[in-house]
């Protein structure tokens, strides 16, 4: 039962303001968080939500606006003021070092010159108490994501906060994960702890939030008790309009060609932390599009990796793009075949930050479409390179701040929304995406997906790999799931729930091998 009530605000923001040059990330913000309760802070990507919190947490410096701390006006210069006052915060990607323990991760936020051993006791304590089971002897490069956000929010809850700022805590945790730490949280409010939730999975905030705040184009506007709303109504405040979701009419693949096979794909650790993939086998036809679910460091890198051809494999059939063996083929060879490909990370891998839009687009077509872009003697054809970068910013609708700026001054979300247009604008035979809509609005979410479920539907075959269970859901004909290197049989939609998913996603079942291998005949 939820307890905020009409309790006394144990933070308060008034008139909260940051302007970067020209831009006004956070317009005159007002928000008030009260002792004991969940409270969300909605919007979309590039409302002002994480401007917002690196100000409260001391991250960032306000232009202009107070800040008052248990009725008291406070300036937090920096997040050891703001962990001085009782003020933690969960980032959305963790600041932990692989090499060293759970405890001594921890030990490198505490200030006071505890020692290892009294750190790793209280910790094992506190983790047991919360129901955050954590071993502070555990190697963090051996563990899954799940626990490594118990060590971050172990890690907060040590330094005692009375408010606790997450960041998109779900993200990266199973079904069965994501209740346990709804459990936690409950506990928290129970005990009077205040907590600033930030997480585009509306029904969650349904289920846990007392009150929500809704931010859009960096100022409030609107408060509601989100128990109240549905999460149509949640969305249609955080984007002004209704959001509509995509729509997957049936197929019929029996008699479809194979336009991916993945054929006993193993692969050995590049690393000390990295995961080996272990016999992997996989047919996608023409028209589909197959869902890979998992927890983050379960073999998706590993796996898009050797797809795209990042990392070559020591047997060509291990790979088939067309019916062509492509195992020992690079990336463009493979694109050349029809094969496209948006990685996980935007910046630096999908593309070349100090570049322009235009000349990453070149970057990615030379060798499939040269004729279009590359005169006779090797001299480009700007205006034609140039129309299709506009081409693609429209139908994506990619905001930005020139003509043809450079891939580093776009936000992530539109930078995503550039890549992804980029490949569906080839009509691609194969598509690999891994993380297709992380860090994009809901409005160009949907329409992502429905994007990447139109060219299956054209004759393509369509593979995403993705975090986000809802989203799988939405627009695959079927779901695999990836765990420790392995990957499951694919579950038509039909078949899949999020119970059973989940549990696949913690490991409950097997790796999957094709019937059809020899051996197993």
């Amino acid at each position: 039962m939820k307890s905020a009530g009409e309790a006394a605000n144990l933070i308060e923001v008034r008139g909260l303001t940051k302007v970067f040059g020209t831009l006004t990330a956070c317009n005159h913000v007002d928000l008030g968080i009260r002792q004991g309760e969940i409270h969300a802070l909605l919007g979309e990507n590039g409302a002002g939500k994480s401007t917002l919190v690196k100000m409260l947490f001391g991250s960032l410096e306000p232009t202009s606006g107070e800040i008052f701390w248990k009725g008291q006006p406070v300036k937090i210069t920096s997040p050891s003021v703001a962990r001085s006052l009782g003020i933690g915060m969960v980032f959305q990607h963790f600041s932990l070092f692989e090499a060293l323990t759970a405890a001594e991760n921890i030990a490198l936020s505490v200030d006071d010159g505890t020692s290892l051993d009294k750190i790793a006791a209280k910790a094992r304590d506190l983790s047991k108490t919360y129901g955050l089971p954590l071993d502070p002897d555990s190697l963090v490069g051996d563990l899954s994501v799940g626990e490594r956000q118990r060590i971050e929010i172990t890690r907060c809850l040590l330094q005692e906060p009375d408010l606790i700022i997450l960041d998109e805590p779900t993200s990266v945790l199973t079904p069965q994960e994501a209740d346990k730490l709804f459990e936690t949280l409950e506990r928290l409010r129970a005990e009077g702890k205040s907590i600033l939730y930030i997480s585009h999975r509306l029904e969650e905030v349904k289920r846990l939030c007392d009150r929500a705040t809704v931010m859009r184009h960096g100022k409030v506007v609107g408060a509601c008790d989100p128990s109240k709303e549905t999460a149509a109504s949640l969305a249609r405040m955080m984007v002004g309009a209704d959001v509509a979701t995509a729509e997957r009419t049936p197929i019929e693949l029996k008699d479809a060609p194979e336009l991916l096979g993945i054929c006993g794909l193993s692969r050995k650790p590049a690393g000390p932390f990295s995961m080996p993939l272990k016999n992997i086998w996989l047919s996608l036809k023409a028209g589909e599009v197959l869902g890979i679910a998992g927890v983050a460091g379960n073999g998706q890198g590993e796996f898009f990796e050797a797809i795209s051809g990042e990392v070559l494999q020591e047997s060509a059939d291990s790979v088939r793009i067309r019916g062509k063996s492509v195992g020992r083929m690079g990336i463009s060879a493979r694109r050349s075949l029809g094969a496209a490909f948006v990685p996980e990370e935007r910046l630096g891998h999908g593309a070349a930050p100090r570049m322009r839009l235009s000349e990453n687009l070149l970057l990615s077509r030379h060798a499939t479409d040269r004729k279009a872009f590359i005169a006779p003697g090797g001299f480009v054809k700007n205006g034609m390179i140039q129309h299709a970068t506009q081409r693609i910013i429209e139908v994506m609708d990619v905001r930005k701040s020139a003509p043809d700026p450079e891939a580093a001054s776009l936000s992530g979300g539109n930078l995503q929304k550039f890549i992804i247009g980029r490949e569906l604008d080839r009509q691609p035979a194969v598509m690999v995406v891994n993380q297709p809509t992380w860090g994009v609005d809901a409005g160009a979410a949907a329409r992502i997906r429905q994007a990447l479920i139109a060219l299956a539907r054209a004759g393509s075959a369509v593979l995403v790999i993705s975090q986000d269970l809802d989203e799988l859901f939405e627009i695959s004909d079927s779901i695999a799931v990836m765990h420790n290197g392995e990957l499951s049989k694919p579950l038509p939609r039909a078949e899949a729930t999020y119970e059973r998913i989940g549990l696949l996603m913690g490991g409950a079942e097997p790796g999957h091998t094709d019937p059809h291998r020899p051996e197993a005949a």
